[in-house]
């Protein structure tokens, strides 16, 4: 076995602290991909940084300016069942309602989820098509900084997501192909009608990870319809190949998640 230390922090600066002092930690928040990949012999830090009990990184309130913030250790089923969040944003309610199986909703977070930025993870495509914050110890990134490739974020070496600030839309709704066995997506489409126009943004089905689509955001401010979307699609050289499905099947996939979407919103 490879040797690893826990260590439970209580506060923001005690985990930065901690993370500054080990020579490669992780932190460990719902543990839904850390500790799969540490099982799998794929990651072996040399000490894990718990930050489940700080209270400053958890829960979901109501902004002065309308926007939600919820809390980067919040987790899938708390976002779900939260009446702000249903109220104001439905189609991240229902997101979050639909991420793995209930044992994954009740222990993985919203935090961990953007941090590790996996290419068919649900939140990125929420973040990125309602233009979400996210904040960490250090400061701050709009999501279109955020998301830098497959697996790549901005977030500096051991810098720590504390909470993520989504403001309200007109309308919103997410759609998504799941994969039978992993439940990740494998074309999810989020559209937003948000007070600056649509927004459309999907996981699961590119080469480089969540991505927008500007010619489906044209299409919708003329008019807010599936219909309008036609056979608008991306590029298929741009689209994930694999055994579950080639990139020309993925393409078509996001037109289909997208209409059904926009339906539903």
């Amino acid at each position: 076995m490879y040797e690893t230390s826990y260590n439970r922090v209580s506060s923001v600066t005690e985990a930065a602290t901690a993370l500054d002092a080990a020579d490669d930690p992780k932190i460990l928040a719902g543990g839904q991909t850390l500790i799969p990949t540490m099982k799998q012999r794929l990651a072996a830090p040399s000490e894990l940084v718990d930050i489940r009990q700080v209270d400053e990184l958890h829960g979901i309130s109501m902004q002065a300016d309308g926007a939600i913030r919820i809390g980067a250790t919040t987790t899938h089923a708390e976002v779900a069942a939260n009446a702000d969040v249903r109220a104001q944003l439905p189609g991240l309610a229902s997101l979050a309602g639909h991420i793995g199986d209930p044992h994954v909703r009740y222990m993985g977070t919203i935090g961990g989820s953007l941090a590790n930025n996996d290419p068919a993870a649900d939140y990125p495509a929420a973040a990125l098509a309602l233009g979400a914050t996210i904040t960490t110890n250090k400061g701050s990134y709009s999501a279109e900084e955020f998301f830098t490739g497959m697996f790549e974020t901005a977030l500096q070496e051991n810098e720590i997501v504390t909470a993520v600030t989504f403001p309200v839309a007109q309308r919103t709704a997410y759609a998504k192909f799941p994969n039978p066995a992993s439940r990740y997506a494998m074309a999810g489409v989020f559209v937003a009608q948000t007070p600056s126009g649509p927004r459309v943004a999907v996981t699961g089905a590119g080469q480089e990870g969540v991505f927008r689509m500007p010619a489906m955001e044209a299409a919708l401010a003329e008019n807010w319809a599936a219909d309008s979307l036609g056979s608008i699609q991306p590029d298929a050289q741009d689209m994930l190949a694999d055994i579950h499905g080639s990139a020309e099947y993925r393409a078509n996939l996001v037109n289909v998640m997208a209409k059904r979407a926009v339906a539903a919103a």
